[in-house]
């Protein structure tokens, strides 16, 4: 059942198509509120008050051929009561709290693990120090797959903009993480001498 269908029948008080809706967006919304503003409990805040504001007000969403999709509607809510959060708070989370966890594949020796998990900190320091317009375009691009238009729906801005923060969180990504592309092409090199 699409998103539309079930929203039309969440309008008239189904609970059930409320239900399905929360559960096919909650993840995206919340995973993104947490890129943002890396903290869990702030991420799952946004999350409630998002889905909260469209079960309060379900007519703001309109779908038509001009709008986007309904993921793209929460996840502008959720940037929006995320850069109120920021607005109103001067630090933010250490990145110690964070609780992703590191997949690293079972064929894997320690010195690819310990590199691995070195270069999984660094990534996560290097986007949390991107200023938060090229973080947030990188998350929704990088990590929640969203088009270029979708992600200039969610900002307010124009493709051209998106492209633009993209190219640049991408360039200060690379001078802050070229070290460790140099530390992987040694690790290899170093394992096939072993």
């Amino acid at each position: 059942m699409t998103d539309e269908r079930l929203l039309k029948r969440a309008r008239r008080g189904d609970e059930a198509a409320f239900g399905l809706l929360y559960e096919r967006h909650r993840d995206l919304v919340f995973r993104f509120a947490y890129r943002l503003l890396q903290s869990p409990e702030i991420a799952e805040e946004i999350t409630h008050d998002c889905f909260i504001s469209l079960l309060e007000a379900p007519r703001r969403f309109a779908p038509d051929a001009q709008r986007a999709s309904l993921r793209t509607y929460l996840c502008a809510i959720a940037r929006n009561l995320a850069f109120k959060r920021l607005r109103g708070v001067d630090h933010e989370t250490p990145l110690e709290q964070w609780s992703e966890d590191l997949a690293a594949p079972d064929a894997v020796g320690p010195l690819q693990l310990v590199l691995a998990a070195e270069i999984s900190e660094a990534v996560r320091k290097a986007v949390v120090a991107l200023p938060l317009l090229q973080r947030e375009a990188l998350i929704l691009f990088e990590y929640e797959d969203l088009s270029l238009a979708e992600i200039a729906e969610v900002a307010g801005v124009d493709v051209n903009t998106i492209k633009s923060r993209l190219h640049r969180a991408r360039e200060s990504l690379r001078r802050a993480l070229a070290l460790y592309g140099d530390q992987r092409k040694k690790a290899r090199l170093e394992a096939k001498c072993l």
